[in-house]
């Protein structure tokens, strides 16, 4: 609460594209809405959180995205995909397909934050298999990872549990998991336990 009016956080980046990048217009828009000793908190999801006043939330995301900037809610919900850099264009590596997993499942509520990574060749730069949900394209089809966990000193690669899916199926097959998780999940309870909780033949036959 700063004088009287209440603020709320939100998240924005670039969207999806070659590398995680902003332009000048962008960083004077997210500036309009700093004060002077206000610093911008970077999060390991490639999102930016902004403070801003509930009751104009609706026109300064507006406001936002007339620049480029794609904004979400922050909290327990699925985060903006944590994408590669797409070195080697934009259809070998299936940016397109990146952006329209993301266009589906950023936002959604589930029982803890749950991170998404895409990339789109084997190097792997977009870290999908650390990550809770991770896709992996491999010439043109793709691989599905669960269970990835980047920290601790429990931190473990996700396990395979589909291949060779074409985009149709992955994105069917990744709102599925999403839906399952986010109707048997305990509250707070993160993706990675979850998984181990129910396994991963659990998770597959309630696809």
């Amino acid at each position: 609460m700063e004088n009287g009016v209440k603020k709320i956080k939100i998240a924005v980046n670039g969207g999806i594209g070659f590398g995680a990048k902003l332009n000048a217009r962008q960083l004077l828009m997210i500036s309009k809405y700093m004060n002077e000793d206000e610093e911008l908190e970077l999060t390991t999801f490639q999102q930016l959180y902004l403070e801003i006043p509930e009751d104009k939330k609706e026109e300064i995301i507006e406001e936002l995205q007339s620049v480029g900037l794609v904004c979400y809610p922050v909290g327990n919900f699925v985060k903006s995909l944590r994408t590669c850099n797409f070195c080697k264009g934009e259809e070998e590596e299936g940016m397109p397909v990146a952006k329209e997993l993301n266009r589906r499942i950023a936002g959604i509520a589930v029982p803890f934050t749950l991170k998404v990574a895409y990339t789109g060749c084997p190097i792997g730069c977009g870290e999908p298999m650390l990550s809770d949900i991770g896709v992996m394209k491999i010439r043109d089809h793709y691989n599905l990872y669960v269970g990835g966990k980047a920290k601790g000193k429990d931190a473990e690669v996700g396990s395979l549990i589909m291949e060779n899916l074409t985009p149709e199926e992955l994105y069917d097959t990744v709102e599925k998991i999403i839906a399952v998780y986010s109707q048997m999940g305990k509250k707070r309870e993160a993706f990675y336990k979850f998984i181990k909780r129910i396994g991963k033949d659990q998770l597959i036959s309630s696809l």
